[in-house]
């Protein structure tokens, strides 16, 4: 079950680029072991939310605070290493290395030895090169691509390249993990493992879970909570049959189609 104490929140959050403004007074509050979920039209300002959270975008206006630390502004490579990790709406693998190469990339968060002690040819180096790999083979064996281990990652299938972006993900040791569309491309039979992975993955690896996507059986079949967006507006916010009835919603995204078919 979820903890009471929030995970993340962000207070008013507010994006312009120019004169646009492409998300208005956000304010989201994220208890801890959760899965929740951020949906609306394309254009609602979903992943720029996402990248405001995860240091891409610096927001003009609000706070976001993680774990009640001001981090509003940190640059990417600091909010990872503060343990918030994502995945992305387009997946960028590294396409000509190896699986485990692009799972030791994400694992590099957290190398305390550089490329001093390579040079050298530190034992210490060594050492945790071989921690770095048993944990990537670990991560890759969780979402089932160890056998491609050392073949080239952009070889393989849409699904498995969803996965593996998970799984480097997973290995930067997030606490909170975003995942922009996670159900992108994947037919049916795809879809409905993925809803199992996330669970999974939410308890064995102890994440609190926020994920965009444009598949309400998805979102609706996982989530615990759901914020709605339109034109960069909260319109709506709640549990899953209470987003799934509420009329301006129904208008702004889902269509009376889905209720009926629901």
């Amino acid at each position: 079950m979820p903890n009471s104490d929030a995970v993340l929140e962000t207070e008013a959050l507010t994006i312009r680029f120019g004169g646009l403004v492409a998300v208005r007074d956000f304010s989201v509050r994220i208890p801890g072991g959760s899965i929740v979920g951020l949906i609306g039209p394309n254009g609602a300002g979903k992943t720029t939310c996402f990248n405001m959270v995860t240091g891409f975008y610096k927001p003009t206006e609000g706070k976001i605070l993680f774990n009640g630390q001001d981090i509003t502004g940190w640059s990417p490579h600091r909010v990872c290493s503060a343990g918030i990790a994502r995945t992305f709406q387009n997946i960028r693998l590294f396409h000509t290395a190896s699986v485990i190469q692009n799972v030791m990339v994400g694992a590099r968060v957290r190398q305390s030895t550089t490329w001093w002690h390579a040079l050298l040819n530190l034992p210490s180096f060594w050492k945790e090169e071989r921690e770095l790999r048993e944990k990537a083979l670990f991560l890759l064996d969780a979402v089932g691509l160890k056998k491609f281990a050392d073949e080239e990652s952009g070889g393989l299938p849409y699904g498995a390249q969803r996965r593996l972006e998970l799984a480097r993900a997973l290995a930067t040791d997030p606490t909170f993990l975003l995942l922009d569309e996670p159900a992108a491309g994947m037919n049916p039979n795809e879809t409905q493992e993925l809803m199992g992975f996330v669970k999974d993955i939410r308890t064995r690896f102890n994440l609190t879970i926020l994920l965009i996507e444009h598949d309400m059986r998805v979102v609706m079949g996982i989530c615990e909570h759901i914020w709605v967006l339109d034109y960069g507006v909260t319109i709506a916010e709640g549990r899953p049959e209470e987003i799934r009835s509420n009329r301006k919603v129904i208008e702004a995204y889902l269509g009376e189609e889905y209720v009926r078919d629901a």
